[in-house]
């Protein structure tokens, strides 16, 4: 099939390898422009960017595809379909009717739970038992199209991160499995029972709150592990929360209980497995308390 893929992030780059390795005709990639990045601010091309120049596939890099010009250049390829994986830029209805099949997208959440930006993270932080991913046809509203195919995967103790890099290689099969069934798919319209939106990561929700139950702490951390990550101040330090896992206790919240840094929550306690100070790269904890002590009795805020 003629393809264009439209995709930006890490999490985009399993599907349009894998429309490769599957031979199909990718005609163009799509990404959003190169963006300011590390110490010297420099433009970066984004991880999508990088990968197609490598597999020799034309880039194009639009600040917008509201105006007729780049719609234009759009419909002029030719497509059968769009693949859209994690592009970030909204679709005017005359791109999502261009391609003869139109626009399929590889959502990470079993739809129609979690709607919207932030499906992995709200799927971890809300405590669910298992996610996804959802290949749907794209209309205009937001990630309510039919239903082309699901593919469910346990969360159990998995961070955020490490969720989007699963989903992004079951996302990548699953779309090649679509494609290649398309003309015998039927499509499913989305129950309205169920709708979930998941609203984007705001920082201010990173602070960890030790008044909650130490479940919801543990799933606030690996929700917002490793971006932006959930924080606290130790001894006047943030510093950030990456894995931890539920323990005992029953002292006051944010009260250090012992030398392992285990601390007291609302209910129960938590135990940090993988934490990171300010300008340090993120450690484990037993290897990060041997150079940096705390001791049992200390409250971090």
């Amino acid at each position: 099939m003629r393809i264009i893929f439209m995709g930006t992030p890490d999490f985009a780059v399993p599907t349009l390898r894998a429309l490769h390795e599957a031979g199909h005709e990718l005609v163009a990639v799509y990404s959003q422009p190169p963006a300011p990045a590390g110490r010297g601010k420099k433009l970066q091309p984004s991880p999508v960017q990088r990968v197609a120049e490598e597999l020799g596939i034309p880039v194009l890099t639009p600040k917008s595809l509201r105006k007729p010009e780049p719609q234009a250049e759009f419909a002029a390829l030719g497509a059968d379909v769009a693949v859209v994986a994690a592009y970030g830029l909204i679709l005017p209805q005359a791109v999502l009717d261009a391609p003869r099949h139109g626009c399929l997208n590889v959502h990470a959440s079993l739809l129609p739970r979690w709607r919207g930006a932030a499906p992995i993270h709200r799927a971890v932080m809300a405590g669910d038992e298992q996610t996804g991913v959802t290949i749907m046809q794209m209309e205009a509203g937001l990630d309510t199209g039919p239903m082309l195919a699901r593919a469910a995967t346990p969360i159990e103790d998995k961070t955020t991160g490490e969720l989007t890099a699963e989903l992004a290689e079951l996302g990548a099969h699953l779309m090649v499995e679509v494609l290649a069934g398309l003309n015998q798919l039927a499509p499913q319209v989305q129950p309205e029972e169920g709708v979930t939106y998941a609203a984007k990561i705001d920082k201010a929700e990173a602070r960890i709150d030790w008044q909650r139950p130490a479940t919801d702490v543990v799933r606030h951390i690996h929700g917002l592990a490793p971006f932006p990550g959930a924080w606290c101040e130790i001894g006047g330090e943030r510093v950030k929360l990456l894995k931890a896992e539920v323990a005992q206790g029953n002292e006051k919240p944010g009260t250090v209980i012992d030398g392992k840094l285990t601390i007291a929550c609302g209910t129960g306690a938590i135990r940090p497995l993988r934490l990171q100070r300010a300008g340090k790269p993120a450690m484990e904890a037993d290897e990060l308390l041997r150079g940096w002590p705390v001791a049992a009795g200390t409250v971090v805020d």
